[in-house]
């Protein structure tokens, strides 16, 4: 059995995320449903839940905030939101699960089962991303958390040289010669690394371009990249990829 506090201001989603969990989560206990950060603040410590639903958009004390003022989040999380630009993006780098608000019970659920398979709380590291991102929401994220066959892997931005497509996994090439499959596909990365110095050249690979040796036209065309590996340019995006070398070096 899985215990849960939710914590939202909306009375109406405590109850409907309550009955949801009742209907088709039943390995999840609701203890308590608190109107306010100041209220989770109270029930975290007290109950010990293993799971916290919490609301991103709440009065005063935000889900962030209240995260900010606990000394340790020893707890699985799932975000709650009604779609705030900046606080899915900082989510998402983080790789922390989230719920769009109205809930979908097929999205809770597989939330949920998320949680049964995944043995650890968050990170440490996965909670100072997404506080420094709300903090600063126009800086671009130093790393991003990517989930792997053997669980998160904490990647530098930087380091990153391209990344490859295999269906609905992504390969990611690193500048120490590593590479690391990810169980994301390339659109779900690429959208993650939009805030960074990326482009997407072909269907299948994205590519940093400050790690662009050099571009050799042709029929398309191709990319030298620092690790000298040679990637091809598809013809519909040749243009944007022109204006984007260009730009760098005006």
């Amino acid at each position: 059995m899985i215990n849960a506090i939710i914590i939202d201001d909306e009375p109406l989603c405590c109850k409907t995320l309550e009955t949801l969990l009742k209907r088709y989560c039943p390995e999840v206990m609701v203890l308590k449903a608190c109107t306010n950060g100041l209220e989770g603040l109270a029930a975290i410590p007290q109950l010990k839940p293993d799971l916290v639903f919490l609301d991103v958009e709440m009065p005063k004390m935000n889900g962030f905030e209240m995260l900010e003022q606990l000394p340790a989040v020893n707890f699985h999380l799932i975000f709650v939101t009604s779609y705030d630009a900046y606080a899915l993006k900082a989510i998402k780098v983080s790789a922390i699960d989230y719920l769009l608000k109205p809930l979908d019970r097929e999205e809770l659920q597989n939330s949920v089962q998320k949680v049964i398979n995944r043995r650890e709380a968050p990170l440490p590291e996965q909670l100072k991303i997404i506080l420094d991102k709300m903090k600063h929401p126009s800086a671009a994220s130093h790393k991003i958390a990517l989930p792997t066959m053997e669980g998160l892997q904490m990647v530098p931005v930087k380091s990153i040289i391209s990344c490859e497509a295999n269906d609905n996994y992504t390969t990611l090439v690193l500048k120490n010669s590593n590479k690391i499959v990810v169980s994301s596909t390339l659109k779900v990365i690429e959208e993650l690394l939009d805030d960074h110095s990326f482009l997407r050249v072909h269907r299948s690979f994205l590519v940093n371009l400050d790690e662009i040796e050099k571009y050799v036209k042709g029929d398309g065309g191709y990319l030298v990249m620092s690790d000298n590996a040679h990637i091809y340019i598809s013809r519909t995006n040749k243009e944007m990829l022109l204006k984007k070398l260009i730009a760098k070096n005006e």
